[in-house]
């Protein structure tokens, strides 16, 4: 019999292709969405319930009916944008949200936690490739919401029975090579799917925020880390709470950085067409350079990504053509 685990988000991005690796590795998913951003049909290797973070009671009815050992939590906004112009409701759904979860899952007896978090915890690098010691200092309220999200899991495991493993992602991208779900965002905000539909639709456009950084091409960069890459890493870490090791923080990335320039190149060799371009100034608080030093969660789970920039956009682009087709 599969052993259950709550996946709080398991609707969304990240979290869906979580949940395709958890059935993988012998587990049953339980999605926990109220699919505001999330899509019932990313649901498919296991129960979805739907409702709220932030409702109790409802949280207490799931957890008796399922009985998970542990939770992977990725309900959150995300969008940085809208942290600044709402910060409220960011710290209402992605704070608010995650204590009502962690107080749930310990009356319920759940010890593992695996949490979503961000390289946005970190703030203007100071050093590069960024190490999980690197001082944090978010730009913005969707930064500080999962800081403070990962000092009440440090703060819970120093208190209580209970453990936790926070996976600060870098730059997610790319899809189930196999089409079934992928990046699927309303508005989308990301970089490579903004590009593939600038390649795929005549009157979209990709914008370019800065050309004058000091890097090898003038554009900034990023560190893409392919999803199925992160899930794995979810599922060891999973593993290694459920075998008794300790709380962690692990930085998510390739170490590989890859230019804006770069990225939309490798967008057109997929595509077999040029991309149209509109150049403009830097946005405010982005950083010039953004790369992962991720040796701790290779030390620590096991964990190498395994998957190319070049394999990220043939699974995106492929993925983007099958939902442009829906």
């Amino acid at each position: 019999m599969s052993i259950p685990v709550l996946v709080t988000g398991g609707a969304g991005y990240v979290g869906s292709h979580a949940c395709l690796r958890l059935a993988e590795s012998g587990f049953l998913p339980v999605t926990l969405d109220n699919l505001g951003n999330g899509h019932a049909e990313f649901v498919r290797w296991g129960p979805l319930e739907v409702g709220d973070i932030r409702d109790r009671a409802f949280l207490d009815a799931v957890l008796v009916r399922h009985r998970p050992l542990a939770i992977l939590h990725f309900a959150a906004l995300i969008e940085v944008g809208e942290s600044v112009r709402d910060p409220a409701r960011f710290y209402d759904n992605n704070v608010a949200g995650a204590l009502c979860l962690i107080q749930a899952a310990r009356a319920a007896g759940v010890r593992a936690f695996v949490f979503s978090s961000t390289c946005a915890t970190y703030g203007a690098p100071q050093r590069l490739p960024l190490t999980e010691d690197h001082p944090q200092r978010p730009m913005s309220p969707y930064g500080w919401s999962k800081l403070m999200v990962e000092q009440m899991l440090w703060d819970h495991s120093a208190a209580y029975d209970f453990k936790a493993v926070a996976l600060r992602y870098f730059n997610a991208a790319g899809a189930d090579p196999l089409a079934r779900i992928g990046e699927w965002h309303s508005p989308e905000s990301h970089a490579i799917p903004l590009a593939i539909a600038a390649a795929l639709e005549p009157d979209r456009t990709f914008t370019v925020f800065g050309d004058d950084y000091a890097t090898r091409d003038g554009t900034a960069v990023r560190d893409y880390v392919h999803v199925l890459d992160l899930a794995d890493a979810h599922v060891l870490a999973l593993k290694r709470l459920l075998d008794g090791w300790d709380s962690a923080a692990l930085n998510l990335g390739t170490g590989v950085g890859t230019t804006v320039k770069e990225m939309i190149d490798g967008v057109a060799r997929v595509a077999g067409r040029s991309l149209p371009l509109r150049m403009t100034g830097r946005r405010p608080g982005d950083p010039e350079r953004l790369v992962a030093d991720n040796a701790k969660a290779r030390d620590v789970l096991g964990w190498t990504p395994s998957r190319t920039l070049d394999d990220i956009l043939a699974d995106a682009w492929r993925w983007h053509q099958a939902l442009a087709g829906r």
